[in-house]
């Protein structure tokens, strides 16, 4: 099979390339990037004797189209504004897809996906990704859930830690910034609350957990719970839920403060031509970077409560990924090209055929799934505990 890679010389798309070239049955993967170093960026990173570049010149959309009609399926780890682009050239060519960003922003293009009969698998990373299998796998196990809570986050192992902030980039700086801008949706008492973007460093949610040799860890609101409740559909007799972002102990001190003050506003400043949420994307980026010898980890926690049988249940599942060195591939591109890698598989291979916009929580046989991230050393550990 023959499968492409939109935007494959970035971190993921890395990740995602040595995945394919290393997988059986994967006689050819194609890296669409605009960067025109190919060679040199992957490089002594996989076999490039396998690898096509295809470095696109005007128009994005009909050179993917072209590039597509040679596929059986693609990845699309573009940047989230040419998504559409991406998925449109998917559905006039008719060739399955699988994107890690959020399927709302193209909820408009799902009949049409429908009609032309292809499979487009949103939200298929880290998280969302790999979360979402897992709330698919849990929710098999229980008579009624009455409560979920998502973590997830990409941290600086405790030797590479920086003070005042605790945090280097393992992916795009801009969209962390991007997303300290995102308004939340909880429910707390069976009740659906919002937290708004303003407040996503100043809220009663925020607290701390405890993580195996690790120690504490800050965890803020920074998703739509909500949406993937109904998504499951146990909104009836769930208490409680959110999906959490999680980093170092002071976080949310830091950043709630510079908040206040304007400092992550998208307002251009009026005689500097750029947005304070821009310039510090160029200030500090540059400062946060990992070196060669230090790890990124990214640790997820899936904590489902409920009841089986008439007794009270709680099933958590974690999940630490963390940076090859052997490589250089981070953590955090690890468990985003993985899984996106595996599911552009099962489409190549006609495993997933169902039209439309699709969901990991929905469409992705999770054994199978978490057999073949288990392969590549990402393993899951559940626990489960009765009342």
């Amino acid at each position: 099979m023959k499968i492409a890679v939109l935007g494959g010389l970035g971190l993921q798309g890395r990740a995602a390339i040595a995945d394919l070239v290393a997988s059986d049955g994967v006689e050819q993967v194609v890296c669409v990037d605009t960067a025109p170093d190919g060679v040199a960026r992957l490089g002594g990173l996989t076999n490039l004797a396998r690898v096509r570049f295809v470095v696109p010149e005007g128009a994005i959309g009909p050179v993917l189209a072209d590039v597509m009609k040679d596929v059986d399926a693609v990845i699309d780890l573009l940047p989230q504004p040419l998504m559409r682009e991406a998925v449109q050239a998917a559905i006039t060519t008719a060739t399955p897809l699988v994107t890690t960003n959020y399927g709302k922003a193209i909820a408009d293009l799902a009949p049409a996906a429908e009609a032309a009969g292809v499979s487009i698998m949103t939200e298929c990373g880290l998280d969302p990704g790999i979360d979402l299998a897992l709330y698919a796998r849990a929710a098999r196990q229980f008579d009624t859930i009455t409560t979920i809570d998502s973590y997830c986050g990409g941290i600086p192992e405790p030797k590479a830690m920086a003070k005042p902030l605790c945090y280097k980039v393992s992916w795009n700086f801009d969209m962390v910034l991007v997303s300290q801008n995102r308004d939340c949706v909880m429910v707390e008492d069976g009740q659906r609350i919002e937290v708004p973007a303003g407040r996503q460093h100043d809220n009663r949610f925020i607290h701390e957990i405890e993580v195996a040799g690790l120690g504490r860890l800050e965890a803020f609101p920074n998703g739509d719970a909500a949406r993937y409740i109904e998504m499951l559909g146990v909104t009836k007799g769930l208490q409680r839920s959110g999906r959490y972002t999680l980093r170092w102990p002071g976080w949310s001190a830091f950043w709630a403060p510079l908040k206040e003050l304007g400092f992550l506003s998208e307002d251009k400043v009026p005689g500097v031509g750029t947005s304070p949420r821009e310039f510090l994307g160029r200030l500090l980026g540059p400062q946060l970077q990992y070196g060669a010898d230090e790890k990124d980890l990214c640790v997820m926690r899936n904590v489902f409560s409920g009841s089986e049988g008439g007794r009270r249940k709680t099933v958590t599942s974690d999940l630490i990924v963390e940076r090859d060195l052997a490589s250089g591939l981070f953590g955090m591109s690890l468990g985003v090209g993985y899984p996106a890698s595996i599911v552009a598989q099962m489409l190549a291979r006609r495993e997933i055929v169902t039209p439309g916009l699709l969901n990991p929580l929905l469409h992705v046989p999770d054994g199978r799934f978490f057999d073949e991230l288990a392969r590549r050393g990402i393993r899951v550990s559940e626990t489960v505990s009765w009342d």
